[in-house]
């Protein structure tokens, strides 16, 4: 008869948790990768046991170090930002910036409840038309009151996005067709190495003046500063993503292409099942690199064109020239910085999650 030992027992119980343990860290990795959030990795391995020392090394080179460099840059900002003396006042350091970013959600705060009440009275002042029997006489007037630093915030983020979208539906399909043809290849490259490098503020006036010739009133789905903008973001973003996916689909494997011709693949499952997911890493590339172009093309497009928008406060705040304006620039340049940041988080999110699907 064969005696088990319990305490072998128990440590093989502790072993298995230790592997499932492991195995659920690895497979966040990816996602925390994506997030900004590697450190939470060697983290969790050295409060597994797995040793601590080496991991918490990790932990130093992905959280310390960079927290640490931003720390020196606060106190170089600090240190030298009062000596340097504009026509606006002392360059502002981070207290300063950061009471005027407290100022702005305030103030934000307050124009939404102000926008609250104006739309409260007016469903009063309706429903009581309503009950006088006079339904001819309501109307649905619009808040006309300045938008929040949080309104031009958004504004911004929804026109990038749309500048964004209309330049992938574009460029994706003509590089698939450049990648795949010699032919359209050569085509496209003429007006590629052309038009790659013209700048917004040549299109920006081209692109006013089409809109505003085409576009004769505000009364559609978008007014004409949202067109313009978006418009623009078009032109100048859709290169990247055009000429890395015609490189992805270029550098397919040729055996794969003759597999198809061999399976007598039709045009679509061809592109969907074989080019797609073999160019997806570079297209995605040239997504990112896309949304980055646009993002900072917005932000001219909306100072030079007056558009709304995070680029218009910028300007209205250096028009101003009261001594907080060049605090609220910095908030500006900031939040632009930040939010550049967090959309290329999100392509890469997005990167990660179609390349694992298309590995699937």
């Amino acid at each position: 008869m064969t005696v088990v030992d319990p305490d072998h027992l128990d440590t093989k119980h502790k072993e298995a948790r230790r592997a499932v343990w492991f195995t659920r860290i690895n497979k966040a990795d990816a996602w925390f990768s994506v997030l900004g959030l590697a450190w939470l990795t060697p983290l969790l391995k050295a409060a597994a046991g797995d040793n601590p020392r080496g991991q918490m090394r990790d932990v130093w080179r992905l959280l310390g170090v960079p927290l640490l460099s931003i720390i020196v840059f606060l106190m170089l900002w600090a240190t030298l930002a009062p000596r340097v003396v504009t026509s606006l006042g002392a360059i502002p350091g981070p207290v300063a910036v950061w009471e005027q970013a407290k100022e702005l959600n305030a103030d934000a705060i307050d124009k939404r409840a102000k926008a609250a009440m104006f739309h409260e009275r007016l469903d009063q002042r309706n429903a009581r038309l309503i009950e006088a029997g006079r339904a001819d006489e309501v109307k649905q007037i619009a808040y006309t009151g300045a938008p929040s630093y949080y309104d031009q915030i958004w504004t911004s983020i929804k026109t990038v996005f749309f500048g964004f979208l209309v330049a992938s539906v574009v460029a994706i399909p003509l590089g698939i067709a450049a990648g795949l043809s010699p032919t359209a290849n050569a085509a496209l490259n003429p007006l590629i190495q052309i038009f790659k490098p013209v700048s917004p503020l040549a299109w920006l006036p081209i692109v006013t003046m089409v809109v505003s010739a085409v576009y004769a009133t505000n009364d559609g789905m978008f007014s004409k500063s949202f067109l313009v903008s978006a418009i623009t973001v078009t032109l100048c973003s859709l290169w990247p993503t055009l000429i890395n996916t015609a490189l992805g689909v270029a550098s397919i494997d040729r055996d794969l292409i003759s597999v198809s011709r061999v399976l007598k693949m039709s045009p679509y499952a061809k592109i969907t099942k074989l080019v797609l997911p073999s160019a997806l890493p570079l297209i995605f590339t040239g997504l990112r690199l896309s949304l980055g172009v646009g993002w900072m093309v917005l932000i001219a497009a909306e100072m030079l064109a007056q558009n709304p928008g995070l680029g218009k406060f910028v300007w209205d705040e250096f028009q101003n020239g009261s001594s907080q304006s060049l605090a609220r620039i910095i908030v500006a340049v900031l939040t632009i910085g930040i939010i550049g940041f967090l959309l290329d988080r999100v392509m890469f999110a997005l990167q990660s999650f179609f390349t694992f699907s298309a590995q699937r």
